[in-house]
């Protein structure tokens, strides 16, 4: 019998080991295969990346496959050069930051990355702006490698600490070399970061209800773009303020135009060797401006202002309609949606019509073509800092100049100011004395056009508060120095459409010597530290077409290296003189003087032709020279000085001549030449 109770209990043993190996295997079977479902079957709880982007997102770029196309920008010329910048260095230090948090775990890390990820940028605090991150881990979550290990993955370089904040667990990962703290935490198939914490916890905030991922406007701008090439980045106008705050201490105009007008812009864009290419599309607003609507209802026109757009054009801002008529009356038709907008526009319209006795529609609008545009310019000739120009394309020029010569004549009767013509190279140059004319026509992107001079050349009339800004215009026409005849803007003009409604040209070059010119030293060596981060972008594009309720939208950029540029264009800042040695003037005597050129007045462009005289400066303050003005023409006593204040050469000028006997003096004042004209 004890044989018979020892042989069942073996027996019962054994049948337990054997089902708690069955239920074991049972188990682990099913956790398996539970695993295998979650993974590969189970896509409840997935949610889009774009839903936690916090909703003050100035710009958000998504990349499907990040690592590849990171390393292929990474080996580019452009990102080469940029990296030895202090802000792109740092820049790129964020974006490989999570690489090195897990550089431990590569294998791991790798999984993960080449997944969709969203980069988004924010404005937190006056003048500082911080970066978000998501990165969607797919069906990698339902295992929860990251979450529950991430003390595992990281290295001794960091410590790891864990807060609670509404519900969701947020890990901070603190960088002892650095002194700053990543912030990460999980939702649903997601991971998002930041090294600001206030992103990363406003984004568990509208987790339940997102904001931009449902934003219609959004929606509409995401689904024209759709997934193609390296990078998509959208930009959102609400916040275009708060961001250009961050690195200026006023907004502009132009700001707020797009701010009010404009809702987002959606790009897919790739690298071309040298050059970025983006295309995409911009949706408006109900409340975009009158003239913005007016253009998305007005067609497109052909480009060909270009013709008469000097070499050294920093800026040609073009806009097209397939007839300015047309567009006019949509303009008229929109603005009456606004009845206090569109009283003070006929109120405006109707006072320059009574003051003047003219009608704008016959005597202004029936002569203009399919294209106006603005143009900023790096001048040779002016000092102003406002070299800009409103250049307006001529659908008949006799009718043109006609009609610009009775609204000239009916200024006359009325004002004050008495101007004759003036003959510069052949092409006259005129004086319409009437204020705010274009502001109330065409809008307050218009109105730094205010008392203008004007010019006809070929089939285009040109405006400008500066007289000397159409000399320059003039003179890149005549020497056949235009954007048409210079070779690198025609074919970066290739690549976009020739007909458009908005064009946007941009020579970084002549936009760096404008603003040289005329900021103080401070940022001047500030311009000089970045040059060669500016100027390498040499040429920017931004098209825009009407399509329906939206613009498509293209931009191109070209790239080349600081060194090629310096070779194509010439700087001012690497052309400005040595000064004189403070004892260089002793020496001015009869015997230093060369009197075959003495008497060779350089060109002098006065700035305001309707004045009696003009006068510039030393830097110290001490009058350079002084002549006296009639008709805008050179007519009267001049004299120049020496940088002291002692009087150099003193002569007449009859009708811009040089007249009558002419001295010279040395630093005593004592004659030492004279010539007879």
């Amino acid at each position: 019998m004890r044989n018979n109770l020892t042989w069942g209990f073996y027996r019962f043993r054994n049948m337990t080991k054997r089902g708690l190996l069955y239920i074991l295997i049972t188990l682990f079977i099913s956790y398996g295969l539970y695993q295998i479902y979650v993974f590969y079957f189970d896509n409840n709880n997935n949610i889009q990346s774009i839903y936690l982007v916090p909703k003050d997102a100035v710009y958000v770029i998504e990349s499907q496959k990040p690592i590849d196309n990171w390393d292929a920008i990474s080996k580019s010329d452009i990102w080469k050069h940029l990296n030895t910048n202090t802000y792109f260095n740092s820049l790129a230090q964020n974006l490989n930051k999570l690489d090195t948090i897990f550089k431990q775990k590569q294998g791991t890390f790798n999984r993960i990355g080449n997944r969709e990820i969203l980069i988004s940028a924010h404005v937190y605090a006056p003048k500082k702006y911080g970066f978000f991150y998501v990165v969607d881990l797919q069906k990698i979550s339902k295992l929860n490698l990251l979450k529950n290990n991430l003390n595992s993955l990281i290295n001794s370089n960091y410590k790891v600490s864990k807060r609670k904040y509404h519900d969701h667990q947020i890990t901070e990962v603190y960088d002892v070399k650095n002194r700053e703290t990543l912030y990460i935490s999980f939702i649903e198939n997601q991971m998002i970061a930041s090294y600001t914490h206030t992103l990363v916890e406003a984004s568990i905030d509208q987790y339940s209800e997102p904001k931009i991922g449902r934003d219609l406007n959004f929606i509409e701008v995401k689904k024209q773009v759709g997934y193609n090439d390296m990078f998509r980045l959208y930009f959102q106008y609400d916040y275009l303020d708060q961001f250009v705050k961050v690195f200026s201490n006023t907004t502009g105009y132009t700001t707020q135009v797009l701010k009010e007008s404009l809702e987002y812009s959606g790009f897919s864009f790739d690298l071309d060797d040298n050059t970025i290419i983006a295309n995409g599309i911009t949706n408006t607003n109900n409340q975009a401006s009158s003239y913005l609507k007016a253009l998305q209802k007005s067609g497109k026109g052909k480009r060909t202002i270009s013709r008469v757009a000097p070499k050294e054009t920093a800026l040609y801002l073009s806009f097209g309609f397939s007839s300015f008529k047309d567009f006019y009356n949509n303009f008229e038709t929109i603005q009456k949606e606004n009845p206090e907008q569109f009283k003070s526009y006929l109120d405006g319209t109707e006072q320059i019509e009574n003051f003047l006795k003219i009608n704008i529609k016959k005597h202004f609008i029936s002569w203009v073509d399919d294209e106006i545009a603005l143009l900023q310019l790096h001048s040779n000739v002016s000092d102003s800092k406002k070299d800009v120009a409103l250049v307006i394309k001529t659908n008949n020029i006799d009718d043109a100049k006609e009609n610009l010569d009775f609204i000239l004549e009916q200024i006359r009767k009325r004002s004050p100011v008495k101007f004759k013509a003036v003959d510069y190279k052949g092409y006259t140059i005129n004086f319409m004395s009437i204020k705010g004319f274009f502001k109330i026509l065409l809008g307050d992107l218009f109105s730094d056009i205010e008392k203008p001079y004007y010019t006809i050349i070929d089939n285009y009339v040109v405006f400008s508060n500066e007289p000397n800004t159409l000399k320059s215009i003039i003179n890149g026409y005549t020497n056949k120095q235009t954007l048409s005849n210079f070779e690198t803007f025609n074919n970066f003009d290739d690549r976009f459409d020739k007909r458009s409604s908005v064009f946007a040209y941009i020579n970084t070059p002549s936009l760096y010597n404008n603003a040289y010119q005329f900021v103080d030293n401070a940022t001047k060596q500030q311009l000089s530290v970045n040059k060669d981060y500016v100027i390498c972008f040499p040429l920017i594009g931004i098209q825009l077409t009407p399509e329906q309720r939206y613009f498509e939208s293209k931009i191109v950029i070209d790239y080349q290296a600081p060194d090629q540029v310096k070779s194509n264009y010439t700087f001012i800042d690497a052309t400005i003189p040595n000064k004189p040695n403070s004892n260089t003037s002793s020496l001015i005597n009869k015997d230093t003087i060369d009197q075959t050129t003495v008497f060779n007045i350089p060109e002098i462009y006065p700035t305001d032709l309707t004045a009696d005289q003009f006068s510039k400066k030393y830097a110290n303050g001490n009058t350079k020279f002084s002549v006296e003005l009639k008709d805008g023409l050179k007519h009267g006593r001049y004299k120049s000085y020496y940088s002291n204040g002692v009087l150099k050469i003193s002569g007449k000028y009859r009708k811009d001549k040089q007249v009558g006997t002419w001295r010279v003096y040395d630093l005593n004042e004592d004659l030492i030449f004279k010539k007879r004209f």
